[in-house]
């Protein structure tokens, strides 16, 4: 088999592959070449991949991507050549839930107040710390993610909601709703943390009738992907108080643009699409891709995180 990796990875890790699968041809590149066309399995993220390296890749059978977002890639194209795809869903659930908590516990505990406080020498008790146990969190997508979330909310002590498509029980949330249900628990609810991947479902799935619904002490929290609401939808519920307070780590138009109005507002925070970031991010993919692997060697194409390509999950 030739597997052949669009990115170059650790020295350690490329090691390790090729202990572990002596017999098997590995490319690692830090762009797509004509070796390509070679390729039976192809390790990516994702955004490099086009329609035509899938039409040109004639023994393609099976793209690995370590990334769960696959909104940017060829799926028509590939659904179309009947290629098996998988992800890496699940391996952001430690970096990305510490990564929530860390905001909400922020927020809650004054922290930037703080921090600013410090900067200015200024030795001041006046802060507005609130807690956090005793709230309601309503967990937008409470899969490997937000289930890792929830748990960590539960902990201290929040009730948890989940929502997603179908309303059905998830792991660590005390009560669920489907996506038709939602507006009619969001005046119940402190904290709204989605971590909704993009589909055609959670397109703008949020609107100002949503805001609306929210209490104006409510904390909006987006972790998922930046089409879940239009940015002026958000900027319009901000502005007029419609909610406390929102911290963004994804937005429609990424980088953020320079004059954007988020930059300056005061009842926001912006995170540059880095929740899930860690360093130990490829070595959890590896995790996952080893014993896929074994699995495929052995004809087994039902891989762990097989993905519909037409449906995009």
């Amino acid at each position: 088999m030739n597997i052949y990796f669009t990115f170059d990875p650790r020295p350690d890790l490329k090691e390790d592959l090729v202990k572990n699968f002596p017999d098997q041809e590995f490319v690692f590149q830090n762009r797509i070449d004509d070796g390509l066309k070679n390729a039976d399995i192809v390790v990516t993220y994702g955004e490099d991949l086009t329609g035509k390296h899938v039409d040109e890749a004639e023994h393609l059978q099976w793209i690995m991507v370590c990334s769960a977002g696959l909104e940017k890639m060829p799926l028509k194209e590939i659904a179309e050549k009947g290629i098996v795809v998988s992800n890496v869903r699940g391996i952001h659930k430690t970096p990305m839930a510490e990564s929530v908590l860390a905001h909400l516990l922020s927020y809650h505990r004054s922290l930037p107040w703080i921090y600013e406080k410090q900067k200015q020498r200024e030795w001041s008790r006046k802060h507005k710390s609130t807690e956090i146990q005793g709230t309601t969190a309503l967990i937008l997508g409470p899969g490997a993610i937000g289930g890792e979330i929830g748990r960590l909310l539960q902990a201290f002590g929040v009730k948890t909601i989940g929502c997603n498509r179908s309303g059905h029980t998830a792991a660590y949330m005390d009560d669920m709703v489907d996506f038709a249900n939602l507006e009619s628990v969001l005046p119940q609810v402190d904290t709204v943390i989605s971590v909704l991947p993009s589909t055609e479902e959670t397109h703008y799935l949020l609107k100002d009738n949503h805001f609306k619904a929210m209490k104006d002490t409510a904390l909006f929290m987006n972790f998922g992907r930046g089409d879940l609401v239009e940015t002026d939808v958000l900027k319009r519920a901000l502005e007029q108080k419609e909610i406390a307070y929102a911290v963004c780590d994804v937005f429609e138009d990424e980088p953020l643009p320079e004059d954007h109005p988020f930059w300056t507002m005061d009842n926001i925070t912006v995170s540059p699409h880095i929740s899930s970031q860690s360093s130990r991010y490829l070595e959890r993919s590896m995790e996952i891709f080893k014993p896929n692997l074994e699995k495929w060697l052995k004809g087994e194409q039902d891989v762990t995180n097989k993905i519909d390509p037409l449906k995009g999950y």
